[in-house]
Formats: structure tokens, sequence, C-alpha cells
């Protein structure tokens, strides 16, 4: 299918992408080293020193780290396999191939999460501790491994006349997902909205850092923004929704910020009590225990720092 002159000259995003980088022998995913790059600069640059803030050791991160990547790969793959099991009847051994692409980002994060929480259970760590010095790194790591799905050309959606669609190349030019509008087409690039979404939500993320809040805030307010970004996104992209009108991440993503927005906007408190000792955080806390005014003032400036 052509498309109108109207959606070839609105499409902003043009371009040839590129779906495997040559390397000598090796041939390596622009979207693969966009996820790897992410999470590891998302860890250094963000869960580090919010772990620090908030009395968690290092050593204790990179165990977290270690155990999150690994429960990621297996949850983006299995929240993928659920969502797409069609794909693999004829020969399920496919589904244990994950370098061939299939992944469920929201699944890569319930598997991390769960992963990650066997050593916070472990040491006796606050789960909302942690997670609020993760969700800042987790956004720019959406941020990263975004620009690795546009790199190749991921996600593409439906076809569109918006001006920021993608307008699809030649059928000699290979793209990470099918391009449905044919040569010259234009078709939604939710993988585009998502990098726009998680860049706001990283500046909202850290804005919101800026004074100390009750254990759990900030990973709520990850939780409402990224789920309705991801609602909204959803209904621009081609997946599976089993005649149910929303795809699985979307439900998913329903679920949980109704949860999340609830436990804001009425409770405004710590959801549940978890960890032990100094690294623990209190049912119902309105506030840290640490929250005084000279606690305030040495998180602003430790906030505001560069990080070396």
């Amino acid at each position: 299918m052509i498309a109108s002159t109207h959606s070839v000259l609105g499409a902003l995003l043009n371009y040839d992408p590129i779906v495997n980088l040559e390397l000598g022998p090796f041939s390596i995913s622009p979207h693969g080293l966009g996820i790897a790059v992410g999470y590891l600069l998302g860890a250094r640059l963000f869960m580090l020193p919010g772990a620090a803030r908030r009395g968690i050791d290092a050593d204790q991160v990179y165990t977290m780290l270690v155990r999150g990547a690994v429960g990621a790969i297996v949850g983006a793959r299995l929240a993928y396999v659920i969502n797409h099991p069609g794909e693999y009847t004829d020969d399920p051994l496919e589904i244990l191939k994950v370098w061939e692409g299939g992944i469920s980002l929201l699944g890569g994060m319930a598997g991390a999460i769960t992963a990650a929480a066997t050593k916070m259970r472990q040491d006796g760590i606050s789960f909302w501790r942690v997670m609020d010095a993760v969700v800042p790194g987790l956004a720019f790591g959406i941020i990263v491994g975004r620009i690795g799905d546009l790199a190749i050309a991921d996600h593409l959606g439906k076809e569109t006349n918006f001006f920021l669609g993608y307008r699809c190349p030649p059928l000699s030019v290979e793209t990470g997902s099918p391009c449905i509008a044919g040569p010259g087409g234009v078709v939604h690039q939710p993988a585009f909205y998502d990098l726009v979404s998680a860049v706001l939500l990283l500046g909202f993320l850290l804005w919101l850092r800026r004074r100390p809040r009750y254990d759990g805030f900030l990973t709520l307010a990850f939780t409402v923004w990224y789920g309705v970004g991801r609602v909204v996104e959803d209904f621009f992209r081609i997946d599976e929704t089993h005649g149910t009108g929303l795809t699985g991440s979307q439900w998913s993503a329903v679920a949980f910020l109704t949860v999340a927005l609830f436990w804001l906007v009425f409770k405004r408190r710590t959801p549940w009590a978890s960890g032990r000792g100094a690294l623990a955080s209190e049912a119902d806390a309105t506030k840290h225990d640490y929250d005084t005014r000279e606690a305030r003032a040495a998180f602003k400036a430790e906030a505001t720092a560069p990080t070396p």
C-alpha cells in the first residue's frame, strides 16, 4: 500500500535503520546494546547514589543488579511467550532462543524486581527504599533502550498521518519489525513516544526527590506515570489483544497504575512494612524516620552534588 502525499510529507522520522552492527566476526544488535548500556548506566548514575543516600551498601546493590539482570531476561521472555503462545506451538524449544527477539519490557521489569527482592529480604533491606533508588535509573535505562529500538526501527505500529510518524523504507531495507504501510507509507513509532515520555518522567522523578518523602513515593509516582503512558502508547502498536480490546501490557499497566494512584491520592503513606533495623520501612509511615531538618539539608546537598 502506498501512503497518501499528506502522510509522506508528514513523516518526521525518516531514516534507514541499522538492524545489526558487524564488528569483525561478531554481529551486534543496537537493540540489545541499548538495553545493556541503559541497564548499566542507569545503575551507575542513579541507583548507586540513590541507594547510598538511603543507607544501602554498594555491594548489596551489585548483588541485586546481577540477580535483577537474570530475572529481567527470564521475565521479559516469559511475559512475551504468555502473550504470544501461538508463535511457539510448532516448536516449543524456540522459547529458549531469546537472542532471536520477542521480549516484554514490563515483563522484564517484573522479573528483575522479583529476582532482586530475594536479596532485599535476605539482607533485611526495605523494598521501598530500594525501589525508590531504582526508578530514576529505570527511567534512564528505558531512554537508552528506546534509542536502540529506534536505531533498528523496532515496534513499528499502525498506519498514520501523524507528523511524528516513521516513513517506511524500501523493501530492500531491513527493519526491526514489519512496516505495514509499505514503502513510503507512514506508521506510528511507539518507541519514540515512550522515549519522550521517559525523558519527561526522569526529569519529574529527579525534581520529586529533591526533598525527602515517605518510602515508596517515587516508586508509586513512577508506576502511575509509566502505566498511563503504556496504556496510551499500546493503542498505536500492533499486538495481540486476544479479543479483550487491550494488550497484555495494557491490562498489566491498568492494574498497577490503579493501585498506585489510589495509594498516592488516598493513602499517602508507605504501602507496607519491609526490611529490618536501620534499613526498614514502617507500614503506613507518612515520612522517613530520618526526615528531619538536618536530614533535609544533607539530602539536598547530596542530591545536587555532581556524580563522581
